[in-house]
């Protein structure tokens, strides 16, 4: 591994469409911004950022498995594999890296399918409801749990 810390950034399917899908729900940023923004706040925080989509369930759980030995730390925004994957549950577990899962809209203010998440139990926490900024928060949270920031937000 680096001598930065590495982490996963995994995005699921339908993804590569923010900007254009549903922007009363997922906002006008694309995920190449966020991406951008993401590579960004990795540069302040002393993090290196791997950052995939794929619309794939396969290839998901693929990426995640090998994470395993490239990576620190995975923040995951699964889409709909949220709410319908044992596959990327189990991957996700025996990975033994810790796991951010993120949404950009409040799961939980949707339709009751989206209220449950086979993600959850092998999460450390769930970041939802922020929109593009939760990318943010939740490599914020990551620095912490990687050991590059202390719990005051400070620098180690």
């Amino acid at each position: 591994m680096a001598d930065r810390p590495d982490i996963l950034i995994l995005n699921g399917p339908n993804l590569n469409m923010l900007g254009v899908r549903e922007p009363q729900i997922y906002g006008s940023t694309t995920l190449a911004q966020i991406q951008q923004r993401c590579e960004a706040e990795g540069e302040l925080l002393g993090l290196e950022v791997d950052f995939r989509q794929t619309n794939f369930e396969g290839e998901m759980v693929s990426i995640i498995q090998q994470a395993r030995d490239a990576h620190d730390g995975i923040i995951i925004n699964a889409g709909a594999y949220t709410h319908t994957s044992v596959a990327v549950h189990d991957a996700l577990a025996l990975t033994d890296l810790p796991v951010i899962e993120l949404h950009l809209s409040n799961t939980f203010k949707r339709e009751p399918f989206r209220h449950h998440s086979y993600i959850s139990d092998v999460a450390v926490g769930v970041i939802c409801g922020f929109g593009a900024h939760g990318y943010l928060l939740a490599m914020q949270a990551m620095a912490q749990l990687v050991g590059v920031l202390d719990d005051d937000g400070s620098t180690s």
